[in-house]
């Protein structure tokens, strides 16, 4: 029977959020006053409570976090779930790439530098790959947007995305939780928690995600004929001693073992002249006639010591991070009758080493100032590989290129701050950073273009980077439940390369600064049933590295911009509307602009290009949105719960929006992605005093397909985000 008017997804999400408050109210006893959890961070190094930070900070936990992984999803779920956060990738569920602020990367070389900062428990994931670790028995995810160079290192012009795990405890506790979903997919995860004599704790952690392959490539002969599965496994163990209160040393091993498909590119689903999927376009059908495979081990560890000196707490934090990894695919997305030409290529990394080391130190005074002060190390070390294989002749190998890059960098920092008096705190922070790479190709050989390595002019590069970041701040209090704030801030990413390939030489680009204001005010609400954090925004980079990718000349060539801008606003909100009733607002409005009249890059081989181009056909991107950089993003969430005698029946939504993007430097009718608005629901019972919990959900529930990355050089290549997923979970804590 036909409906009177088309479910559109936005229909359909509204519909679902307006009818929580309109659920009636079955429960059988009077539930507590409800009141939000305080939350406390971590985003100056010190805990404490997120409405005291003179910075834009937006956190994810608990209930939040489990909802939006139950399905298998990996870090790329975390995209825009905060204001101004995205996250994409064009390698699957390795090598994320992190956008705040519309600020990121779109480089896809294994050595790639991104201005957004992973830091893991305290340790900064500096490679792509290393960015990628699954969320699982986390704490709290930090998301802090703006330019974090004082007490962060490592290349944060943009901000710091920092995730922490549960710790150990005294407590002889843990959970267990298992999902099953659409294409088999099954997520298993827990953790068990537990004392061991007098002084030490030990907390063992794990994660096993899985699922088949289920789309189906129609290629004859097809060397991977069933695509999109994978098998991610990672594993935590942690051990704190802490003898007495003045001392705590916490150690961590963790890895992970990720085997499963490639990114999927599918040859030719763009209707020319448009964004629009092409007409019977299938998700779960491909014709390839390339191989598609990814793996990925890592292991690593961390040791951190605190020393209670008085007035005064010593920290140190050491770090070691090793990975190999090796991802191939049919990057032309078909076979020989459907593209200009057949591409298939593999990167992988077959061994890297990254070192760091930071020693802080910081007051512990009771009066109005206090100030911490340290040194940081950071060292990396690996080998990357391409290779190149010729479809039409059973994948034979035709192409090869080996070149190392070694990283070397150091800083001190220090900040202060200071109450003027109980209402107005002042801040301020310094570090000076030293970076130096240096990259060397040691193999080449490709058939056609410059075959040999002694075809290639320049083999080696050996940029260096020194600078000094800033940042001031201040918070003053209007009352108990408010303060407002405001911050400037600098920031710096140092010097990058990118090795040689059959069209294009070595490219590097020169450092990058982020110079940032922003002011904004964070409230407790209805007697803090609720929160709100509002801020507004300016920034200006100075030279930004960008990533000329692509296009016709199939080059992946580093170049610096002059300038680039962005400016909006972020709100945050999140408050009981009844006690039964509990709801989150998140959004954000990003504006960018590269500003460099003489700029210009490569376009897409069949495309539409917008832009005005040059003598030579090279599109100027004066004036272009930076890529990936929606101008708007949103996220709702409500939770309705009806209390019972025995437990608790509650229904859960989750949405997130993003507005358009372009997915390279210039523009084009083709490669601008539309909109996409991704919604979950969950139906479920706890009982037990919140120790068990059973439910049904659903991940992307209207089912909605969107192109959000494209191979720009041979074809209108695309590839899609995750499909609608349907599944159920069990999940028990003792």
């Amino acid at each position: 029977m036909p409906v009177p008017f088309p479910v559109s997804p936005t229909r359909l999400a509204l519909a679902v959020s307006l009818a929580f408050p309109l659920c009636p109210v079955l429960a059988q006893t009077t539930p507590p006053e409800a009141q939000l959890d305080a939350v406390t961070v971590t985003a100056d190094r010190r805990a404490e409570p997120i409405k005291n930070v003179p910075m834009a900070v937006s956190t994810l936990s608990g209930e939040k976090l489990d909802v939006i992984t139950s399905g298998g999803q990996d870090v790329r779920a975390l995209a825009a779930r905060v204001p101004s956060l995205n996250i994409e990738s064009s390698f699957g569920r390795a090598f994320p790439r992190f956008y705040i602020r519309g600020y990121g990367n779109t480089d896809f070389r294994l050595n790639a530098s991104q201005p957004v900062s992973l830091v893991y428990d305290d340790v900064v994931q500096e490679n792509p790959i290393l960015k990628g670790f699954p969320i699982f028995d986390l704490e709290q995810v930090e998301v802090l947007r703006g330019p974090q160079g004082t007490l962060f290192g490592r290349n944060s012009p943009a901000g710091v995305v920092k995730f922490d795990s549960v710790k150990p405890t005294r407590a002889v506790e843990g959970y267990g939780s298992v999902s099953w979903a659409t294409y088999n997919t099954v997520n298993t995860e827990g953790a068990v928690n537990t004392p061991i004599g007098e002084a030490w704790s030990a907390r063992l952690s794990f994660l096993n995600q899985r699922r088949s392959d289920y789309v189906q490539n129609t290629a004859p002969d097809a060397p991977s004929p069933k695509l999109e599965g994978y098998n991610d496994s990672a594993l935590r163990g942690q051990l704190l001693y802490q003898p007495h209160k003045d001392f705590s040393a916490l150690f961590n091993l963790h890895g992970r073992d990720l085997d499963g498909s490639a990114r999927v590119f599918r040859a030719n689903i763009i209707q020319p002249g448009t964004n629009d999927l092409v007409a019977g376009f299938d998700p779960r059908k491909v014709s390839q006639d390339g191989r598609n495979e990814s793996t990925l081990l890592t292991r690593g560890g961390s040791a951190r010591l605190r020393w209670g000196l008085g007035d005064y707490a010593l920290h140190s934090i050491t770090g070691f991070e090793s990975l190999r990894t090796y991802n191939r695919g049919d990057i032309d997305g078909g076979t020989p009758g459907d593209v200009p030409f057949s591409v298939e290529t593999a990167d992988g990394i077959p061994t890297l080493r990254q070192i760091t080391q930071e020693v802080r130190v910081e007051s512990l005074y009771s009066g109005p100032l206090n100030w911490q002060a340290g040194a940081y190390y950071f060292h990396e070390k690996y080998d990357m590989e391409s290779f190149s294989y010729d479809s039409t002749a059973g994948g034979v190998e035709n192409g090869h290129s080996l070149s190392t890059q070694k990283n070397d960098a150091w800083a001190g920092f220090g900040s202060v701050s200071y109450a003027v008096d109980p209402k107005l705190k002042l801040r301020g922070g310094l570090r000076y950073t030293h970076d130096k790479k240096e990259f060397a190709t040691r193999e080449y050989f490709a058939t056609g273009f410059r075959p040999t390595i002694a075809d290639i002019g320049q083999l080696t590069a050996s940029p260096s980077s020194s600078k000094v970041s800033w940042d001031l701040g201040s918070t003053y209090a209007l009352n108990t439940d408010t303060n407002v704030y405001a911050r400037l801030a600098n920031g710096f990413r140092a010097a990058s390369v990118q090795g040689p390939g059959q069209f294009n030489d070595i490219s590097d680009a020169k450092p990058e600064t982020n110079t940032s204001i922003e002011a904004g005010i964070k409230a407790d609400l209805f007697d803090k049933k609720g929160r709100i954090a509002f801020n507004v925004f300016y920034y200006q980079v100075k030279d930004q590295q960008l990533t000329a990718v692509g296009g016709a000349g199939n080059g992946n060539v580093l170049l610096n911009a002059e300038k680039t801008t962005g400016q909006g606003a972020e709100l945050d909100f999140q408050a009981y509307l009844t006690n039964q009733l509990l709801v989150s607002v998140g959004g954000s409005y990003n504006k960018t602009r590269i500003r460099d009249a003489d700029l210009a890059v490569s376009t897409c081989g069949g495309c539409t290009v917008t832009d005005p181009t040059n003598a030579g056909g090279q599109a100027l991107i004066d004036g272009n949105p930076l890529p990936q950089a929606p101008k708007w993003t949103a996220s709702f969430t409500a939770k309705y719960t009806i209390p019972t005698d025995a437990g608790e029946w509650y229904a859960y939504t989750d949405w997130s929006y993003r507005s358009k993007v372009n997915f390279f430097l210039y523009e084009s009718a083709e490669f601008t992605g539309k909109s996409l608005l991704e919604g979950g629901l969950r139906l479920g019972y706890t009982w037990g005093d919140g120790k068990y919990d059973l439910a049904l959900f659903g991940r992307n529930i209207t089912n909605q397909v969107r192109v959000t990355g494209g191979v720009d050089f041979n074809n209108l290549t695309g590839f899609i985000n995750e499909p609608r997923t349907l599944g159920a979970q069990f999940r028990a804590t003792f």
